[in-house]
């Protein structure tokens, strides 16, 4: 059953604990509506979206998939390394995912998100605890071949990791979930993922390199972060994603993701999504860049007048 709210997720975030337990009491009096009548959309509209790499195991597989390199970077040791995605392409469970253009390589990445609660800046990590309102689910969907393609320039990913991010069913609040923590202080959660109903991947979320409050205490060195921002842990290993299972095995075995295959994630604690994966468009054509003439002048116009 669903209780309707009467402020959005990311205004009842940016509230004092005693306001969101005043929202959450006005919500339970109201006419619950059941489940299976509403169409879930993503829990929130995230103004920020960071996302990590913290399994190292995730790491290994897909680097040597991806670029064909082996072993782990010595820097993803000593920091935890993420980058932006695209708060536009936030979907929720029960959405279709079109497959991007140009593409005919794509794969999902298994991951659980936190969102911040509080707006920090040069956060510890203990400090950090407490601006994690809740997790939800994250599935970083991504188009390998163009992912591959645009990183070798030395930046990116970028239009690999463009089109669609999927956050959902829900937020769990954080002390929901602090039965899970273990004695090193990490969220020992089961993970599973699923292509057509059969098991390709699971894992432990406790198998991270880093916990999440070393994430956002990371996230906030020298910047903030602000309430409704998302921080994904990166995908998990033990088949998080087919191009990790791909560099293990050298082959690309399972198949990259075709139309009408049905991706469900569930998290322990948390719950599942699912989404089903449709045709996309074609690209719209962007000619080659222009190469540069050696003879190219320096010159400004006005300069040019006078020589």
């Amino acid at each position: 059953m669903i209780y309707p709210l009467d402020v959005s997720i990311a205004r009842l975030i940016e509230r004092s604990e005693f306001e969101i337990r005043h929202a959450t009491r006005r919500a339970f009096e109201r006419e619950p509506v059941p489940l299976e009548d509403v169409r879930l959309l993503a829990p929130l509209e995230p103004p920020t979206v960071r996302d990590f790499v913290a399994f190292e195991e995730h790491v290994e597989g897909v680097r040597r998939s991806v670029s064909g390199e082996t072993g782990v970077p010595d820097q993803w040791y000593a920091a935890p390394t993420f980058y932006f995605t695209n708060p536009y392409a936030i979907v929720g469970t029960g959405a279709d995912i079109p497959i991007p253009p140009g593409s005919q390589v794509l794969d999902f990445e298994l991951e659980v998100a936190a969102i911040i609660g509080r707006p920090g800046r040069d956060l510890t990590p203990e400090q950090a605890r407490d601006h994690i309102f809740g997790y939800t689910i994250f599935n970083d969907w991504s188009a390998r071949d163009l992912q591959g393609a645009e990183m070798t320039v030395g930046l990116g990913p970028c239009k690999g990791k463009d089109f669609a991010s999927t956050l959902g069913p829900w937020i769990v609040t954080a002390d929901e979930l602090e039965r899970f923590r273990d004695a090193d202080g990490f969220l020992r959660i089961g993970m599973s993922v699923a292509v057509n109903g059969e098991e390709i991947g699971r894992d432990l979320l406790s198998n991270m390199g880093w916990p999440f409050e070393d994430l956002v205490a990371y996230a906030s060195r020298g910047t903030e972060v602000r309430p409704g921002d998302v921080l994904g842990s990166g995908t998990c290993g033990n088949g998080g994603c087919l191009a990790e299972l791909w560099g293990l095995t050298g082959s690309r075995e399972p198949r990259p993701l075709q139309p009408g295959d049905v991706v469900t994630m569930t998290v322990e604690g948390i719950g599942s999504i699912t989404n089903t994966v449709v045709a996309g468009t074609d690209p719209q054509p962007i000619p080659a860049a222009r190469p540069r003439p050696r003879t190219r002048p320096h010159y400004f116009a006005s300069e040019l007048e006078t020589r």
